[in-house]
């Protein structure tokens, strides 16, 4: 084969035969090389033998049945379209959901809080591992923080828990927060629904840290899990109260090596404060156990006690009582949010809002007074339209 001849566009300082003195070798690129044919990755597209496929526009039907059958593709693009902010994709993501919804509800659903740094992406890896490794099949949904400065995220934690994405028993999907409430909204809600129709029965929502969205996510799960850190002093004091208040359990990670036994002693100083706290739980009492990701000690016994908690709430009602009063909370915060929107996008509205504004900065009317004038002027509007279903189905 006759070799190669490199145009001036190679670097003079590259070898033209390999070399043991450089760490690297450098490619001129496509440009470089004299026989132009070279570099294609398929010369057969490029001479139009064959044409690339197009991208697979998927129908309602391809939907369901791929999700119901488990496919993860599928279930992938089927979060895409929910997580999508088309009107047109809402709508047939709606009717999507709607067909699977008698396939859903059968999920253990645990959230996973705590502070950054605690652990939590550790934690999941390595208790997913040994779910899947005793037949479950195990979602886990993370929710990434989204940037106030420039609206993206990292979208990070397929990375973080390598070994689990790569089973097939598991499903990962990281979300950015986006703009909502504690980065979880509907969408996160339908994701996980979602995933119950694909068929995993357990479903594990990681939240970004301590901050709001501990709530949200209290709203969303069965059982709710605090990991903490062994020597955060001060740190934690400000989170204690409000999210104590909240889990069903408390994790003292990273109890292994020389950090045991401060972690057996931060045991004994949580359940000391569990004492004063209102269990999460009716009929269900909180207590403190201690985990090592590294090590994956302390995890079949934490997963005993998510399952005795599932068996004594069944038995009591409290879970049926809490699944029914989440499904109506959702209802709420969907009814708030559309509200929400209603108001600001409304024409009348927004034109009339830049005076109002101004009149309120130079405090020629009160705020109080200025919300009376717009809800009046919404009212006014409204009342003269037909009532607005975002649910009815619509042809595309």
């Amino acid at each position: 084969m006759e070799e190669q001849k490199y145009t001036t566009s190679k670097p003079s300082w590259v070898p033209e035969k390999d070399d043991d003195k450089f760490a690297c070798s450098v490619m001129s690129g496509i440009d470089g090389i004299k026989d132009t044919t070279v570099g294609n990755i398929n010369p057969n597209i490029a001479s139009g033998k064959i044409k690339p496929k197009r991208r697979m526009i998927l129908s309602e039907d391809d939907y369901v049945n791929g999700v119901a059958n488990g496919d993860r593709i599928t279930l992938s693009r089927a979060i895409t379209l929910i997580e999508s902010n088309s009107p047109r994709h809402f709508k047939k993501a709606q009717r999507v959901l709607q067909r699977l919804l008698p396939r859903t509800g059968n999920a253990l659903r645990i959230g996973f809080t705590g502070v950054p740094g605690a652990g939590k992406s550790t934690t999941i890896e390595a208790f997913g591992n040994m779910l899947c490794d005793e037949g479950h099949k195990v979602a886990v949904l993370t929710i990434d923080p989204t940037s106030s400065v420039t609206k993206g995220s990292i979208l990070g934690d397929k990375t973080r828990m390598g070994t689990l994405s790569r089973r097939p028993e598991a499903f990962i999907r990281p979300s950015p927060a986006g703009g909502t409430l504690g980065g979880v909204a509907r969408k996160s809600r339908e994701t996980m629904l979602m995933c119950e129709a694909a068929g995993y029965d357990v479903i594990i929502i990681e939240t970004v840290g301590v901050g709001q969205s501990e709530t949200t996510v209290r709203s969303m799960v069965d059982f709710f899990l605090l990991i903490v850190l062994t020597g955060a002093g001060d740190d934690l004091q400000g989170i204690k109260k409000g999210i104590m208040e909240l889990a069903d359990a408390i994790v003292i990670n990273k109890a292994d090596g020389d950090n045991l036994m401060k972690a057996k002693v931060a045991r004994g100083e949580y359940e000391r404060m569990i004492e004063f706290i209102r269990p999460a739980t009716p009929g269900w009492a909180t207590h403190a156990y201690l985990c090592s990701a590294v090590e994956h000690t302390g995890l079949k016994e934490l997963w005993e006690v998510i399952k005795g908690f599932e068996k004594i709430t069944k038995e009591s009602g409290v879970w049926q009582k809490r699944r029914e009063g989440q499904l109506l909370d959702w209802m709420h915060s969907m009814i708030d949010e559309h509200l929400h929107n209603l108001f600001f996008e409304d024409a009348v509205v927004t034109g009339r809002m830049p005076e109002i504004r101004e009149a309120v900065l130079k405090g020629q009317i009160s705020p109080t007074q200025a919300v009376a004038e717009l809800i009046n002027l919404f009212d006014v509007k409204r009342a003269s339209m037909r009532q607005v279903d975002i649910f009815h189905p619509e042809k595309e």
